[in-house]
């Protein structure tokens, strides 16, 4: 039997991994529209008997390292080369003196939940990914502020993957108006509004949402912003349910895995 290697992926490798990953999902996969982007980024392992057999992306940033991506040719599952892949990950980000690791799991996705918890990763939180089609909305009331506290939230969501939030970041969605307040009633919901780096004309927005009727007057805004800015697609990522309204459909839910590497 041939030795499990692990190796950078390469531009030669991409043929044979889009052959095992085109029916990962019912709808198909996006692999293939993010793999330039990973090869270019770095960290696109790649774990290799004859043939390629799997892969696993890693996304270095801050304290963190981000995985994703983890395709396992389905002839080689139940092999252990997914958790050969993390750790592989989780060495460099060791090498790199970063403290967390994190990836993001389908709630409903049992075999991977239960591989992430053989390698030490606990659910850190639960997120709900709902859409919402840009329309012509003027029926809103929100406002651009700084009155956040990165102390009071862990993370944004920037292309799928959930980054920490700091001061440098908070200013830079300031100056940008990517971060929307509505207050009613003393309770207010806040979303910071980020573009895919992947895919175009499509809005990637973390919600915050402390009441349904602020939550409401985001989503309001978020529809008619998406509209003016000639955007296809809105998606929303937030750890509450949101409320029913005009357009909003929900998708799945994701558990938010965190390993602690001190």
């Amino acid at each position: 039997m041939a030795k499990l290697r692990i190796r950078e992926a390469n531009d030669s490798d991409k043929i044979p991994v889009l052959k095992f990953c085109k029916n990962t999902f019912s709808w198909g996969d996006y692999v293939e529209h993010v793999w330039d982007y990973w090869i270019s980024e770095g960290h696109l392992l790649l774990a290799q008997k004859l043939d390629p057999v799997g892969i696993c992306h890693a996304f270095y940033s801050d304290n963190q390292v981000w995985i994703e991506g983890i395709r396992i040719e389905p002839n080689f599952r139940r092999q252990n080369i997914a958790s050969e892949l993390v750790k592989h990950a989780e060495i460099i980000g060791l090498e790199k003196n970063l403290s967390f690791s994190y990836m993001l799991i389908d709630t409903e996705n049992s075999i991977s939940i239960s591989m992430a918890q053989s390698l030490n990763y606990e659910v850190f939180q639960t997120w709900n990914f709902y859409t919402i089609e840009p329309r012509n909305n003027s029926n809103h009331n929100v406002t651009f502020d700084k009155s956040i506290s990165p102390k009071s939230y862990s993370h944004y969501v920037k292309s799928w993957r959930w980054l920490p939030i700091d001061d440098k970041t908070l200013e830079s969605f300031y100056e940008q108006n990517r971060l929307v307040n509505s207050s009613i009633d003393n309770k207010n919901s806040i979303a910071i509004i980020t573009e895919s780096d992947h895919f175009d004309r499509t809005l990637i927005v973390t919600l915050f949402s402390n009441s349904d009727e602020s939550a409401c007057e985001i989503l309001s805004y978020l529809q008619n912003f998406g509209w003016e800015k000639n955007y296809e697609r809105i998606q929303i990522l937030t750890k509450e349910k949101l409320p029913h309204f005009d357009t909003l459909e929900s998708k799945i839910s994701f558990h938010l895995m965190k390993k602690s590497f001190v």
